[in-house]
């Protein structure tokens, strides 16, 4: 099944440059083009792609606010919004992994990095390397942010304490083999735990149930130079 993409970007190069990238390969294929938030959000609407490619800097209404838009709108639930930015330097990208963002990419990236990225996000998981997930949380996801209200801590009373543990430890970064080895179980079984947990508290993908534990206060961001 070929996934669908919309390119929202201001820069008609750049744009062009994804567009035959993506276009050269069988299973993806663009959409539509848009060159700012709000026409990302009508073409959405109208095409309802796998995957918005967004830019979070666009003139008038900006990537940031088109993705609240597209991951609040019931009929896009299934369409995801991967960022492209330097998210290294720019604070946007925590409120856009609030708004339902479901990973991020440098504009920098090799051909086969965004490719695999593109591919990653339509299948449901997030595209969160467990670094970008550390920085995130110990540079943004910490800092009070009062557009976006913390999650209540009884929002995790419906999971069992197993999921509990499987999300926290999603939280700090780990991958889902890397959680399998810590708690002897087989990455098939982490899967089905974040699956459950995701199911359970309305989130989205991977990306929502990071936030929602830090918010939750279910784990704390750890000290600078901490492993």
């Amino acid at each position: 099944m070929t996934i669908r993409v919309l390119l929202a970007d201001d820069q008609a190069l750049l744009r062009a440059t994804f567009r035959i990238l993506i276009d050269s390969d069988p299973g993806l294929t663009v959409v539509a083009e848009a060159t700012d938030g709000r026409e990302a959000v009508d073409l959405a609407r109208l095409h309802t792609p796998d995957v918005v490619l967004m830019d979070i800097r666009m003139p008038g209404t900006d990537g940031l606010a088109a993705t609240a838009d597209i991951c609040s709108r019931p009929e896009l639930a299934a369409t995801r919004v991967l960022i492209l930015t330097t998210f290294e330097n720019d604070q946007n990208v925590a409120r856009a992994l609030r708004a339902g963002a479901s990973g991020f990419l440098g504009k920098d990236v090799g051909p086969d990095v965004l490719l695999a990225g593109i591919r990653t996000v339509a299948a449901g998981d997030s595209l969160l390397s467990p670094t970008a997930t550390r920085t995130l949380i110990t540079r943004f996801l910490a800092t009070p942010d009062d557009d976006a209200p913390l999650a209540p801590p009884e929002r995790l009373i419906a999971l069992t304490e197993r999921e509990r543990e499987v999300m926290a430890l999603a939280a700090h970064g780990k991958s889902n083999a890397e959680i399998a080895d810590h708690l002897v179980v087989s990455p098939l079984t982490v899967r089905s735990h974040v699956q459950r947990a995701m199911t359970k508290l309305h989130a989205r993908d991977r990306a929502q149930l990071v936030v929602i534990a830090y918010q939750s206060g279910l784990v704390r961001p750890r000290a600078h130079g901490d492993d």
